[in-house]
């Protein structure tokens, strides 16, 4: 069952991100939902953000997957870190003239200070276009609060 994340950061001074921030008006302005194990994200693409006509850009799809791979870390392990690898594997293309995307993310293993997620995007007709393991440099939660402005999404 989805339940709605709320973003912390709305309203944080300084808070621009490109993925997430509901303010960015250049953004993708993502919002996400968990649902059990997984992060979920509903996001429409428009002409804004091709590659080719009427086709989502390749790096757009990928900051899509950074982003929710992201919200994995805010909100399954209570901290935040940074992307230190992801490998993706484009599938098929997506169109921006069609209905909207869905990514599903989850934390697939943790070592250390390091999280891997798994991160699947799929188009409106729920095709699987892109999946991607993103590998996440993570903080202890002090260092997240003291440094890098963390808020717990509850």
């Amino acid at each position: 069952m989805l339940q709605e994340i709320v973003n912390p950061w709305t309203g944080l001074e300084g808070y621009n991100c490109f993925g997430c921030s509901p303010s960015n008006s250049m953004g993708l302005r993502m919002s996400f939902a968990e649902d059990g194990d997984y992060i979920v994200s509903t996001w429409q693409p428009g002409s804004t953000f091709q590659g080719w006509i009427n086709t989502l850009h390749g790096g757009i799809q990928a900051t899509l997957i950074d982003e929710a791979a992201g919200w994995v870390v805010f909100r399954k392990l209570r901290t935040s870190g940074y992307t230190s690898k992801m490998d993706i594997r484009y599938i098929k293309p997506v169109s921006t003239a069609e209905g909207p995307v869905t990514l599903k993310a989850r934390l697939i293993n943790q070592k250390l200070m390091m999280a891997f997620i798994e991160v699947k995007l799929f188009d409106c007709h729920e095709d699987l276009c892109a999946d991607a393991t993103c590998v996440y440099r993570v903080y202890p939660r002090d260092v997240a609060e003291r440094e890098f402005h963390f808020i717990d999404s509850e």
